[in-house]
Parts: C-alpha cells; sequence; structure tokens
C-alpha cells in the first residue's frame, strides 16, 4: 500500500508542504491529501488590502498542485484521532472521515479575542478572506466622518490601520495601542512610523488596554469610550482548538510542540509547521507566528519526512530571521532588519523603496509556496542583496 500523507491546512505553511512533498518523494510511492476549507490558496498577509477595497488575483490550490499527483479535498477539520490515525472531515459530500499514516496539522490560527466582551458580536477582524470582505463592505456603507477604531498594536493592527486610512480619507481612523506604538522596531523605525500614521491622519491612543467592545464604542481599561462606527480586532492570534483536543503535546497556547524537524515530541507520525507549532530557533526562541516562520518550518517538515521515508539523511532548514516588513498603505512601508532571534537593528528601509520591497516580499512569498525550490534563491537576496538605500546605521 502507498504511504498516506495527510496535511491538514493551506496557508504559506501548510501550502508550501503540499508543493514540496511531492518533488521530494515518488508517487508510485505515496498518496498525499491537502486538506482546506477553502478552494484557494489566501495570501493573508493581504488581507487589510482587501478590507480596504483591493482585489486579489485567485490562486485555485489545484492548479498550484496540478501534475504533482497530489490531490486537494475541499473540506472542514472538525476532529483529529492520533491514536486510530484519522481525520473527520465535513464538506459538500458531508461528514467524512480520512486515515494517515503521517500527518502534517498546519490549520493555523484565527484572531484572539483575549475574552474581552463584545469583541464575538460587534467586532471586525482582517485574519481571513471572509472577515476581509465582510469589513470592507460595512466600510463602505460608513457615511463620511464615520469611525473606525482598530484594536492592537502588532504588525497586522498598524497595517491595517495604515491601509484603511489611506484608502478611505473620508474617515477618522484611530489605533488603540496595548503597549508602545513599534515597541519592537528600532528608535528610527518607530519615528518613521508614528510620523507616517499621522500624515495618514490615524489617531494613536498608546499605553490603552480594552475592556469592552459595544456596537458603538470601544470602551477603555480607564474606564474612557472610544465612539466606533466600525472596531477592527487586530489584538493577537490564537490556535485552532482541535489539537489541545487530540492528546497531541501542546503548549499553554494549544500549539503542538516539535522538535528540529517539525515532528510532533509525543506522537512521531505528526508533523505541525506554521501557527500551529511552537518550535524553535536559531538561537533558541521560540519562533513568532508569521509567514516568515511558517514557510521555512514547512521545508524542514516536508524534507524531514521525505528523509525518513527514504532513508536519507535529515536536512537542516535555517530557523531565523532577516527582517520585519510592514506596510503604511501601498506607497510607504518599514522594513526593520533583525538579528536571527527577531531582535530589532539600528538599519531600517522606509519610503516608497521600502513599499516596493513589501509588496516584492508579499508576491514572492505566494510565488515562493507555488515554487518551492526558488525558496533559498529569495532568501539570499532578501537577506542582503537590497540593502543599498538604507536609513539608520
Amino acid at each position: 500500500m502507498k504511504h498516506r500523507i495527510v496535511i491538514l491546512g493551506a496557508g504559506y505553511a501548510g501550502a508550501s508542504v503540499a508543493t514540496r512533498l511531492p518533488r521530494r518523494l515518488h508517487r508510485d510511492d505515496v498518496d498525499i491529501t491537502l486538506v482546506n476549507a477553502e478552494p484557494d490558496f489566501v495570501e493573508r498577509v493581504r488581507m487589510h488590502q482587501v478590507a480596504a477595497g483591493q482585489d486579489l488575483r485567485h490562486r485555485p490550490l489545484r492548479d498550484m498542485l496540478a501534475g504533482t499527483g497530489a490531490t486537494v479535498r475541499v473540506a472542514r477539520v472538525t476532529a483529529v484521532d492520533v491514536d486510530r490515525r484519522t481525520v473527520a472531515l465535513t464538506g459538500s459530500e458531508g461528514d467524512q472521515e480520512l486515515a494517515y499514516d503521517t500527518l502534517v496539522y498546519a490549520l493555523g490560527s484565527a484572531q484572539d479575542d483575549h475574552g474581552v466582551p463584545g469583541v464575538t458580536e460587534h467586532a471586525h477582524d482582517v485574519a481571513s478572506r471572509a472577515g476581509a470582505l465582510r469589513l470592507r463592505e460595512r466600510l463602505s456603507g460608513l457615511p463620511d466622518g464615520g469611525r473606525v477604531v482598530v484594536v492592537g498594536g502588532g504588525l497586522t493592527g498598524i497595517e491595517a490601520a495604515s491601509e484603511l486610512a489611506e484608502a478611505h480619507g473620508r474617515l477618522e481612523v484611530a489605533l488603540v495601542v496595548r503597549g508602545g506604538l513599534g515597541e519592537r522596531l528600532s528608535p528610527t523605525g518607530r519615528e518613521h512610523l508614528r510620523s507616517t500614521l499621522g500624515r495618514l491622519g490615524v489617531t494613536v491612543h498608546e499605553q490603552t488596554g480594552v475592556s469592552r467592545v459595544g456596537a458603538g464604542e470601544v470602551v477603555t481599561d480607564d474606564g474612557g469610550v472610544l465612539p466606533a462606527d466600525v472596531t477592527v480586532w487586530q489584538a493577537g492570534f490564537a490556535v485552532h482548538p482541535i489539537a489541545a483536543a487530540t492528546g497531541l503535546a501542546v503548549s499553554e497556547r494549544g500549539q503542538i510542540v516539535v522538535d528540529g524537524t517539525m515532528r510532533s515530541v509525543s506522537h512521531p507520525d505528526v508533523y505541525a509547521v506554521g501557527d500551529s507549532a511552537l518550535a524553535e530557533g536559531a538561537l533558541g526562541t521560540s519562533l513568532r507566528m508569521s509567514c516568515a516562520s511558517g514557510i521555512p518550518m514547512a521545508w524542514q517538515a516536508a524534507d524531514s519526512i521525505a528523509a525518513r521515508l527514504t532513508g536519507g539523511s535529515l536536512p537542516h532548514t535555517p530557523l531565523d530571521y532577516v527582517q520585519q516588513c510592514i506596510s503604511l498603505g501601498r506607497r510607504d512601508a518599514v522594513i526593520q532588519f533583525v538579528t536571527a532571534d527577531d531582535r530589532a537593528k539600528p538599519t531600517v528601509l522606509t519610503g516608497r523603496f521600502a513599499a516596493g520591497y513589501k509588496e516584492l516580499i508579499c508576491k514572492g512569498a505566494a510565488f515562493t509556496v507555488a515554487h518551492p525550490l526558488l525558496y533559498l534563491v529569495r532568501r539570499r537576496l532578501v537577506a542582503g542583496a537590497i540593502v543599498a538605500p538604507t536609513t539608520g546605521a
């Protein structure tokens, strides 16, 4: 019988495994199935653009895997039984069960409401295409002067606030940050971020927590009230809850704990990649939830699976960081170069050049998913080849 490999989730990490594995294994020896709730690969890092009114290219998963021998199943995962090695699915054909010999868990993450009352009922998000489209429709119906409050000072919150302010200059956009704005950036990066948000007309509320979201307001921890016709919740990510119910060893956040090959430390027939996995980077620090982490993790998992099935040597893909890329609308950005363990260096790129650089990174990430053999070439380019017009020491 063929060895059955099932990949759950087709975000950057899961789709990268699905396109990489068939190039490492012979189709006569393995049966590879990719399960995803949507038929398309979704560029999650661009969902703030969709919310702002832009249309993205559709990328059907079946087209990406055409000719590889891998199969796409459009269905939602409802459970994983690691003892019986089965996955429960529900889709257009009803409830079904799929057996595996090797499982790659890449179900990713969703917005984390942190238990704040009213988020589920009243807030929008840009964590998915469906969410971004709902937000786009809501924004289009707001009158001039409508108030939009974005909650969350991480990269996705900053990008959402910038994009919406640039695309909808008729609206009043505010950004609520629990700590300081751009805390993980260098001084030069923080200065440019603050200047650009000011230019876009974004009001920033720093050192401000949120205790409740209402139908037309955001209530802060100190009892203050921010009027909000639309609230956009971007306060971090929580992993899909299925993993915690499987018996797999998971972290306090519900991420599957993996070794250096992305293999579960408790179940050797299960691998986990992307936001679903807790893995160590090059210097022993935990990898953050991001596309920058997910693709290298996927490569490591795919090549490790292939090596173990064929008797080859286990590979090593560098699990470190080069930069943080933050778009500030379509004409500005901050490219913050970082150490291998993700700490800011003095060097940044800003302005139009940085915006073009960020666009290149986004296009490159999507292209890399479909063309994994070019990953290392792309990585070397972004690591050091485009560093001439820098700002800072």
